[in-house]
């Protein structure tokens, strides 16, 4: 077997990658995200993939054809060989969803070493969201205009309030650690996150998804379509195609797709029952979550579900 030689393995550094190094990428009011550091490129997780069977680097094309298989088959292991650190300022409240991805290297700014950033996340009048009456943990639609207002003008003052307070603990002697407990969600934390490429693909997946909140997909889209897609654009353009605009479909889902594109109606209605795509309430049939996720996967292949949804 041929070793190519270190200096190979590690001429990895990606031009369009280091042009942004050190820059800090606005989001949301006043967050911000930027790479510190990164190791890897397309070719390395290429290398490692292929030191299994001993091959050496080939064409880019066969690069591309080789990354394209990994992910469709959910080969992992390559893609933790690059890493990559960021510099992120975060609203707390979008903080507290970020740091339950727990396969990265953390480290917080402390407001028991440190004063408190001296900013908050605002939220402009027409930005408000309704709580979604189908997904607990969701938001659908927006209030209306003039309670947005009156709601935007409550959040300034109680930031405004909490600022007050805090610095008035401070300025009396009161230990940082206890001044800070009633600041708000919105004010914004900073931290640095080390990860590597497949636990970030991760993060990404869940988090560039339409129904994550707002607040955390603005950074989750910055980081893929302006970061990662300098970094890896092999890798990325993979992901893209399988992983944020692909979907699966499950056996009873492929069941009802045949049934439907055969135009079998009534077996069509029996499997959307017997899949727990529906219920019946009062005699009206409804879809349930499944259903209505069902649907959506659908209309993408241009089928249209028995239930009306």
């Amino acid at each position: 077997m041929t070793v190519p030689t270190f200096e190979k393995l590690h001429r990895t550094r990606v031009a369009a990658l280091d042009r942004i190094l050190g820059t800090p990428f606005p989001v949301l009011d006043d967050g911000f995200v930027r790479v510190v550091d990164y190791m890897g490129s397309d070719a390395a997780v290429v290398q490692a993939a292929r030191v299994s069977y001993g091959k050496g680097t080939k064409k880019v094309s066969q690069d591309r054809d080789l990354l394209r298989y990994l992910i469709r088959h959910h080969h992992t292991t390559p893609f933790e060989m690059c890493e990559i650190k960021f510099h992120l300022r975060v609203p707390m409240d979008c903080w507290r969803q970020w740091i339950r991805h727990r396969t990265a290297s953390v480290n917080e700014y402390s407001t028991r070493y440190s004063e408190a950033i001296d900013s908050a996340h605002r939220t402009p009048p027409g930005s408000w969201r309704i709580q979604s009456k189908a997904n607990r943990q969701g938001s659908m639609g927006f209030v209306a205009p003039v309670q947005g207002r009156a709601l935007s003008r409550q959040e300034a003052e109680l930031q405004r309030l909490a600022k007050t307070v805090y610095s008035m603990r401070l300025r009396s002697g009161v230990a940082r650690e206890q001044a800070r407990k009633d600041l708000p969600l919105s004010t914004f934390t900073e931290a640095y996150w080390k990860i590597d490429l497949h636990n970030l693909m991760h993060f990404l997946r869940l988090r560039m998804d339409p129904s994550a909140q707002w607040e955390i997909r603005q950074y989750a889209e910055l980081m893929g379509r302006e970061i990662i897609r300098r970094w890896v654009p092999l890798t990325w353009e993979a992901f893209e195609d399988y992983v944020l605009e692909g979907f699966t479909l499950s056996a009873p889902e492929q069941a009802l797709a045949s049934a439907l594109a055969a135009g079998q109606a009534v077996r069509a209605r029996k499997l959307a029952r017997s899949g727990g795509y529906v219920v019946e309430k009062g005699g009206t049939v409804k879809p349930t979550l499944e259903g209505r996720e069902v649907a959506e996967k659908f209309k993408r292949l241009g089928l249209k579900v028995p239930w009306g949804a």
